[in-house]
């Protein structure tokens, strides 16, 4: 089937700051700490895109232990409403005459009260197994409806503070300075605002991909390696070290390149899916051992105020249809690619700046809202169960039209870098939150 992008879809909500849902865009070669200072390093390759960017940040330190956290970001609204339906609610179906998925098509998650949507089946085995699960009315502790505060806001993470860096950079900082892979983003020449901060980070749209102009192999990569070197000798650290740990990143994704890559246990990706092939080059990462500790993968082309399905009650075509089957297919292959040894050290979670308003529009879409579900994945993760406090969906129960927040995105976060990730507090990472974990993860 053939991917839908951005570019099919004329749509959009024309908000101000709003940005296609698509997230940081240009395919390359980026670090932000060595480009502001007009390094030659700056001259690698680039190309455009504008759907996917993956960040990943590599461990600082041989001793870590904890998982491997994928950080899925669905950017431009995820409606959780049509994925984790809520089926028990007399009120849903009142709300959504025309775009609800119908009883009858559902996938069973063994609570009466939930049903999935059907594009999800290739995910049902691992929901089954307890690999996979959810959380709903999740949410921001001030949320906003539009999308370029909303998610600038969910990736500073410090809702009430003065700090203007972002949680993933705080998080990193916390653990030392690192290698060249400490903070890197595969997609996009720009950083989320996750990576705001202290912490160099280091950006690239493929593995395969990731080179500098003019060098075509191993030779030229040596020449301008010795001559970028020659070039930084006595440079001010601010210059010198971005230079030296890029040219160490170019090395060893080069090595990287020249073994190739092949997929385990019958594992095939979608090659005309950004999505699945960047999960692809995260598994590549981890099976690499070269210390990988956060990804962060955005997906955009979210924000489905049209289309959202087409006719009535009919879950099998429209916008959502063709996400969730994309979405599908990029996680249990990438699952299935690691196998259930490496999974038992990872664990994905899926986030967005805003989910979406329960009652449908007139173009069988909806607008924007506030409460979301939040997908879980992993060998850590308690799943095979909807978690949270369900809030309901009368006129009471409802927030101004939206579904009710009633679990903090980052206490999600926070109990998987406490439990799976060997952190003895959130604090720094998350100032100001009263930590409370509901459950999602084993010790």
């Amino acid at each position: 089937m053939r991917r839908t992008t951005t570019a099919d879809r004329t749509d959009g909500c024309g908000c101000p700051g709003h940005d296609s849902g698509a997230g940081p865009s240009g395919r390359g070669f980026s670090r932000r700490s060595f480009l502001k200072r007009g390094a030659a390093v700056a001259a690698a390759t680039s190309l455009t895109g504008t759907q996917l960017a993956t960040q990943l940040a590599f461990a600082s330190s041989p001793a870590y232990a904890g998982d491997t956290v994928v950080v899925l970001s669905f950017r431009g609204g995820f409606d959780g409403l049509s994925v984790v339906v809520p089926r028990g609610d007399a009120n849903f179906a009142a709300l959504r005459p025309n775009i609800r998925v119908p009883d009858a098509a559902l996938l069973s998650t063994g609570d009466s009260r939930f049903g999935l949507h059907p594009g999800l089946a290739p995910l049902l085995p691992f929901w089954q197994a307890g690999t996979f699960g959810a959380v709903h009315a999740v949410g921001q502790d001030n949320p906003s409806r539009s999308h370029f505060e909303a998610m600038e806001e969910m990736e500073r993470a410090a809702p009430g503070s003065s700090l203007r860096t972002g949680w993933i950079d705080r998080l990193l900082t916390t653990r030392g300075q690192g290698t060249s892979f400490q903070g890197c983003q595969v997609g996009s020449t720009s950083v989320s605002s996750a990576f705001i901060g202290p912490s160099p980070e280091l950006g690239m749209y493929r593995i395969d991909d990731f080179n500098l102009s003019g060098s075509s192999s191993s030779t030229d990569l040596a020449a301008w390696d010795a001559a970028l070197r020659g070039l930084n000798t006595g440079a001010p650290t601010v210059v010198g070290d971005p230079v030296a740990t890029t040219l160490g990143a170019l090395a060893q994704t080069g090595a990287l390149t020249d073994a190739g890559y092949t997929e385990a246990n019958g594992a095939v990706y979608d090659t005309n899916s950004d999505l699945a092939m960047s999960l692809r080059d995260v598994a590549r990462l981890i099976k690499a051992n070269i210390g990988l500790q956060m990804a962060a993968v955005d997906y955009g082309d979210w924000d489905m105020h049209s289309g959202l399905a087409v006719g009535t009650l009919d879950p099998s075509q429209g916008w959502m249809f063709d996400k969730m089957t994309e979405l599908a297919g990029a996680l249990a292959a990438f699952y299935t690619d690691l196998g259930p040894t490496l999974m038992a050290k990872t664990t994905l979670i899926t986030l967005s700046e805003f989910g979406r308003r329960v009652e449908e529009n007139g173009s069988h879409g909806v607008d924007h809202g506030h409460g979301n579900a939040v997908l879980l994945m992993g060998g850590g993760i308690v799943g095979g169960q909807v978690h949270g406090v369900w809030p309901g969906l009368s006129d009471s129960a409802l927030n101004d039209g939206d579904l009710d927040v009633r679990t903090d995105y980052r206490n999600l976060l926070g109990e998987i870098l406490v439990k799976r990730c060997g952190a003895g507090s959130v604090g720094s990472v998350f100032p100001g939150l009263t930590y409370t974990p509901i459950g999602i993860a084993h010790p």
